[in-house]
């Protein structure tokens, strides 16, 4: 793989994690918003988890597509991963 390659991977990886985590923190405000909607206006009728539990299942797939599963192979990986960085110390 040449360095265009290479960098050209690495940008997607890049930005897939962005994306990832850009969903994430609007997630977490939105539902924070939502809460405080909820509860001042309408207490005795809460819908706001129908929210949460919806679009976290969103999250979660939207994870699964940027980590994938966390099997073995992950754990490899990152094993792999964490002693080059300790080489390069």
């Amino acid at each position: 793989m040449d360095e265009k390659e290479s960098y050209k991977k690495a940008r997607k990886r890049v930005d897939e994690l962005k994306g990832f985590y850009e969903h994430l923190i609007v997630y977490v405000a939105v539902n924070l918003m939502l809460v405080i909607i909820n509860l001042v206006t309408s207490p005795d009728a809460l819908w706001f988890y129908w929210v949460t539990v919806f679009w976290g299942i969103g999250v979660i797939w939207h994870a699964i597509g940027v980590f994938g599963k966390l099997g073995k192979n992950w754990e490899e990986k990152k094993i792999k991963e964490l002693m080059e960085k300790d080489k390069r110390k």
